[in-house]
């Protein structure tokens, strides 16, 4: 029976991925793509951004296995073929994003960006601390990454607010859920982080409108997905001072193009989509987990709905 894994992604270290995957399921062939054989033989593909008829030569594929929580660009594309689809999700993957999270928040909080621009000017600029309960931090999105991202900072004494499209429950966060209650939830966000899967509904859902809905002035952090974001709207809201100043660590394109305006705004803190990455040694657990329910005929965990979009 076909049982090998074909592994995919331009950024990703093949090695460590194999050497990771053995370490769980010694008897698994992996094969780095172009190097893969026998193409009957492939049953499982671990991959990032394949490109487009990857998936054409493996007949016998049984599972495909996303190399990161977000799955918006395979479902985007005409050639997936018709099996399983899972997403990784490691719990270092949610620690690593809401580490991440918490030092945008916590930066925009603590004033950091206004003291770089006052030591780059030469002056010494003094701003009172705030109190973390004095401040609301919103969290669009509360799934794996978001609600733990959601929760580690009302932990951390912030008063936070979530919104997702259905309702959620988290100790410590006043959560509100559906689209009529979205700008409400703006409303209340002195800093927003956006966390939200890209699908159909979430396209440019971040637009002129809701930044508007935003108090004046407020902090904008996106880990999610560049194309949540209208960026010429939020580019506008920038240069108004609507949006008083962002962290971005995802672009509608990637890497984000020389001359872009973001570039030119000190206020903005560009990050190259690392908030969060998928690391073999603690993800490959899950994936040969997966692998071993095909082998036994079970059903997988993680999987993704394509209808849903993730």
């Amino acid at each position: 029976m076909p049982d090998t894994l074909v592994f995919y992604s331009g950024s990703d270290d093949p090695v460590a991925w194999t050497e990771a995957l053995r370490r769980h399921v010694p008897d698994l062939p992996v094969r780095v793509h172009p190097d893969v054989g026998d193409p009957l033989d492939v049953r499982y593909a671990l991959v990032w951004k394949p490109p487009v008829g990857f998936f054409a030569p493996f007949a016998n594929l049984g599972l495909v296995i996303n190399l990161g929580a977000g799955v918006d660009s395979l479902l985007g594309r005409s050639d997936l073929p018709d099996v399983p689809i899972t997403r990784l999700f490691d719990p270092n993957m949610a620690r690593m994003m809401a580490s991440f999270v918490q030092m945008a928040v916590l930066r925009h909080a603590r004033d950091i960006a206004k003291f770089e621009r006052t030591q780059r000017a030469g002056r010494w600029g003094y701003i009172h601390p705030r109190d973390p309960a004095s401040i609301s931090v919103g969290v669009m999105g509360l799934g794996e990454l978001g609600g733990r991202a959601a929760a580690e900072l009302a932990r951390h004494g912030f008063r936070v607010h979530g919104w997702s499209r259905t309702p959620k429950a988290i100790d410590g966060v006043t959560c509100m859920a559906g689209e009529a209650a979205l700008d409400a939830f703006l409303g209340r966000c002195e800093i927003v982080v956006c966390m939200l899967p890209l699908t159909p509904a979430t396209r440019g859902l971040m637009n002129a409108a809701r930044f508007a809905a935003l108090p004046r002035g407020a902090a904008f952090v996106n880990v999610a997905r560049g194309a949540v974001v209208d960026e010429p709207a939020l580019v506008a809201a920038l240069q108004s001072g609507q949006v008083g100043e962002a962290t971005l660590d995802v672009f509608a394109t990637e890497p984000l193009p020389a001359g872009h305006p973001f570039y030119a705004m000190d206020q903005v803190l560009i990050t190259p989509h690392v908030a969060s990455i998928a690391l073999p040694a603690s993800s490959a657990a899950e994936v040969a987990a997966n692998i071993k329910r095909v082998r036994a005929g079970e059903a997988v965990a993680h999987r993704i709905d394509p209808a849903r979009g993730y």
